[in-house]
């Protein structure tokens, strides 16, 4: 080239003539790795000298090392030439390509050069350009990982590693490493789950990629249908169904769950048994020669059809047609004649002995009835139409004018009712029903005897408990829908029926009525236990006789090992009746719900005493339904029976909440004062029974409870006395703190847990009193009650005991019991259960009502949305918080209209006139 020739060459060139050099080793390309320099080398033959050029300049002479030798073949001379090139050469080289050397080799004919090698530092930066990502795929998806190793010279080839062991995709088919650093995995297998991980190397080092967690789910899917179920009703219209299970193939590494219902219903009619029946006999035969006649009959009016009972008795009948005159089997007349003496004479005998039996039954019968006709009633019947199964209207008169006990002077009638009636009472003057306790209509029974007892906790809005001393009352379930109840609905009364017969003991709350088409609410007052029977979920033309009630003292479940019992064991029946719509039923607890700490249990008992477990509350499952509010748990279920909330701690900071309340009395002594601190469990039917022992005690409630957060840590509880006044009250030394062991506040137990301390005044003039309950747990929550109380009953303020008294209305029957009025809530189910493009709707009223769990349950309901406004009433049956749900509904876009700005005319008249129409 022209640069070569204008280069100056080694002073020492021979030329001589010859053949040109031939080379038989050239330079190669070299990295510098560290600081380590590299070497290249050039063989030509023939040659007399060789010399490097590099970057276009010779390499000094002296920096080149040679070899000759002779070929003995040809006989021509061969030289080999070395040199180094270090790592500083190549850093302080700048320019527009690699750094390169090439050989050039003379022989006589001339010059011959080598290929030009380029020299590099080698390197590999740390960070890769682009790190494999995780990733869900379904099984049989295709999975692509991407990979861009670091910047490095020369280029770093990729290796993949899955759980730390190298892939080999040439023993793999379905893998495949080769497109640009990629892993592609065809078709995705469960046994492809696993962490990827991108490995780059080349002659300098070795740089991992973030690990990349590929899991290959499966969705589920649906087995087959069962079988059809047998019709459930043995008479008449009744339900058949059938089920599948999403196991084919189950969901696996949080695959999605099946959609659909996993439960399919069915109408059916069952052909009702008929029991067949005897048709007349028939005439008497001819009299035979054995002086015997006969009449048969046959079992066809009608005959036994669909497996009814064949008719019992004879089909055939004989007797003697001669009077006992005819000689039969050769013997002799007076014989027959003597044996039908003795025949009749017994018949004679019994005769009179029966007539003795209803003489004597007649005479205390008419004794009876005349004491009756003398006794004196606690009440006057106005009307007669008690008799006839009308409703009968009462008035109160008042025994008692006035007591002692009492803190106000509220006057409480003394009752005694003892008569039969045929129908139902209705209380109609709206006064009557401030002096009704618990028990104010009566199912018709006889001989009642209600016994209403005064204390002074009437004055301060406390439900009343009624003694009840009543014959077992025997009535069947459910009732036909009859004369009464339509009455009660038109004049839109809310009656209050309650069931006498299981109230013999103090053991139980209970509450009653009677519900038909419409639905209802029943709630024991006072507790926070109610049950919300939906609209529909009694058939049509019938009613049901519904009670509710609590068990107290001791309940029949004992926890195992650290579980302990959330709330009241609630009783809902009648246990053989199941509804075709879910009923709520709302059961008060006191843990603090956090699913980290709890374990939360809906527990049934069966009908042999034994207590099975029906569900956990996170549980996903399509037989029943739990949503857990903060302070009570809303169930959906669809049959009657008792039930319970079971916790099981699953860490020490579980919390269980404790109400604290002082009650305070004098004693005997007229100079000392009783404080009684009780940590019962937060739920208002623990504090109702609290209420209640005090009332008997003469106690009063001195200041506002509060919550205390009692952890399961084991670490004890401590109550204290402080801040007494000086120079006026005083306690005995020792005894204002009291410690109470950690078992006895966790587990349950009949009695509630309180500390008793004993105050004396120095005088009597002494009748303020201020000091401080403080209650803590070591090493845990501490509430302080400031107490500033007036020891004299008449000059004390009263504390409400409850946030919402419903105690006038155990029972609501009908539109009135629901806040959602009909004509809205059929608006609603109609729009929110039909589905559109986006899915199903009802699940965004669901979540806009904070419904975020196991809403597979309500896509097994007939319309998911009735279901969930049941759901919405039973969370909000205190506060009826109709704008946050036309909130919801706006936000949805399907309504914009407000729920709330309903007219009051337009809420009744539409549900009157609904419940007229339905005969109720």
């Amino acid at each position: 080239s022209g640069n070569d020739n204008s280069e100056s060459l080694p002073e020492s060139i021979p030329s001589a003539p010859g053949t040109l050099p031939h080379f038989m080793e050239e330079p190669d390309d070299a990295y510098i790795i560290k600081s380590n320099p590299i070497v290249l080398r050039c063989k030509a033959m023939p040659a007399m000298q060789i010399f490097f050029k590099c970057n276009g300049e010779w390499v000094h002479q002296n920096e080149h090392v040679s070899e000759e030798s002779m070929d003995e073949t040809t006989g021509l001379k061969v030289r080999e030439v070395f040199i180094n090139v270090t790592r500083q050469q190549v850093e302080d080289f700048h320019g527009p390509e690699d750094y390169w050397c090439q050989c050039v080799a003379w022989s006589h004919l001339g010059t011959s050069k080598s290929r030009k090698a380029s020299v590099r530092i080698a390197y590999l930066r740390k960070n890769f350009e682009q790190d494999p990502q995780g990733k869900e795929v379904p099984i049989e998806g295709m999975i692509v990982l991407h990979c861009r190793p670091p910047e490095g010279v020369p280029a770093a080839e990729v290796e993949w590693l899955k759980n730390e062991e190298p892939i080999d995709s040439n023993l793999d088919e379905n893998i495949d490493t080769r497109a640009d650093h990629n892993l592609i995995i065809r078709q995705a297998r469960l046994s492809d789950s696993g962490n990827y991980t991108c490995m780059a190397a080349n002659i300098v080092a070795k740089r991992r990629s973030m690990s990349a967690t590929v899991v290959v789910y499966v969705n589920g899917g649906w087995s087959s249908w069962t079988e059809w179920s047998n019709c459930n009703a043995r008479c008449g219209r009744g339900w058949q169904k059938r089920s599948r299970t999403c196991t084919n193939p189950a969901p696996l590494n949080g695959g999605a769950f099946c959609e659909g219902m996993s439960v399919q219903k069915i109408t059916c009619t069952s052909l009702c048994p008929v029991d067949g029946n005897w048709e007349v006999w028939s005439e008497w035969s001819v009299c035979s020669p054995e002086c015997e006649h006969l009449r048969v009959r046959e079992c066809v009016a009608p005959p036994p059809r669909n497996g009814g009972k064949y008719c019992e008795g004879l089909s055939q009948e004989s007797e003697n047609c001669t009077e006992g005159l005819c000689i039969q089997d050769k013997k002799p007349l007076h014989e027959i004649k003597s044996q039908n003496i003795e025949t009749a004479s017994d018949i004679a005998l019994y005769s009179g002995l029966g007539a003795a039996v209803i003489a004597v039954a007649v005479l205390v019968v008419g004794v009876t009835l005349y004491r009756r006709s003398q006794s004196e009633y606690g009440v006057d019947v106005i009307d007669s139409s008690a008799l006839t199964g009308g409703f009968q209207t009462f008035n109160f008169k008042t025994v008692r004018q006035g007591n002692s006990l009492l803190l106000n002077s509220s006057m409480q009638p003394d009752l005694t009712v003892s008569r039969t009636y045929s129908g139902p009472i209705c209380l109609q003057d709206p006064m009557d029903k401030e002096l009704m306790t618990e028990s104010s209509l009566f199912n018709p029974l006889s001989d009642i005897k209600v016994k209403v007892q005064s204390s002074f906790m009437v004055s301060l809005g406390v439900t009343e408990r009624a003694e009840y001393h009543g014959k077992a009352h025997s009535g069947t379930f459910p009732h036909g829908n009859n004369r009464a109840f339509g009455t009660i609905q038109a004049r839109n009364k809310a009656t209050y029926i309650q069931n006498l017969s299981s109230l013999s003991t103090r053991s139980e709350l209970k509450t009653a009525a009677i519900f038909g088409h419409l639905g209802g609410r029943l709630v024991v007052p006072n507790t926070g236990v109610s049950l919300l029977v939906p609209h529909g979920a009694i058939p049509e033309e019938s009613s049901w006789e519904i009670y509710l009630a609590i068990t107290q003292k001791e309940s029949s479940l004992q926890p195992e090992g650290t579980d302990v019992l959330l709330g009241p064991e609630v009783t809902c029946g009648p246990s053989d009746l199941s509804v075709s719509t879910p009923f709520a039923l709302t059961i008060p607890h006191c843990a603090e719900v956090n699913s980290e700490h709890w374990n939360i249990h809906l527990k049934k008992r069966t009908p042999q005493g034994k207590w099975e477990e029906v569900m956990s509350v996170e549980e996903e499952t399509t037989s029943c339904y739990c949503l857990l509010d903060p302070y009570a748990c809303h169930i959906l279920l669809n049959s009657f029976g008792t039930y319970a909330l079971i916790g099981e701690p699953i860490s020490d900071c579980a919390v269980r909440q404790l109400k604290v309340a002082v009650f305070g009395c004098l004693s005997c002594n007229s100079l000392d004062y009783n404080l009684r601190v009780y940590c019962m469990d937060n739920t208002p039917c623990a504090f109702q029974e609290v209420v209640s022992d005090e009332r008997l005690q003469g106690g009063q409630l001195l200041e506002e409870p509060k919550l205390l957060h009692f952890k399961g840590n084991t670490f004890s509880l401590q109550i204290s006395v402080l801040d007494i006044p000086p120079f006026l009250w005083r306690i005995k030394p020792f005894t204002a703190c009291q410690e109470v062991p950690f078992s006895r506040v966790w587990c349950s137990s009949p009695q509630p847990l309180h500390c008793a301390f004993s105050l004396e005044r120095y005088t009597p003039a002494t009748t303020q009193l201020s000091c401080k309950i403080c209650v803590r747990q070591v090493k845990g929550h501490e509430q302080i009650l400031q107490i500033q109380t007036s020891i004299l009953e008449n000059e004390r303020e009263t504390i409400a005991f409850f946030a919402h008294e419903d105690s006038n209305f155990p029972a609501q029957m009908g539109p009135k019991a629901f806040k959602i009025p009909y004509s809205i809530r059929q608006r609603i189910c109609a729009t929110f259960d039909t589905p559109n493009a986006k899915g199903k709707d009802w699940q965004m009223l669901a979540q806009k009502n904070s419904i975020n769990r196991n809403l597979s349950y309500f896509a097994t309901q007939s319309s998911p949305s009735a279901v969930i406004l049941d759901l919405w009433e039973a969370r909000h049956q205190h506060d009826g918080d109709l704008d946050s749900l036309a909130c919801a509904l706006e936000e949805i876009g399907r309504t914009h209209s407000k729920i709330s700005d309903i007219t009051e005319t337009e809420i009744e008249e539409p549900d009157f006139n609904y419940s007229r129409q339905n005969g109720l």
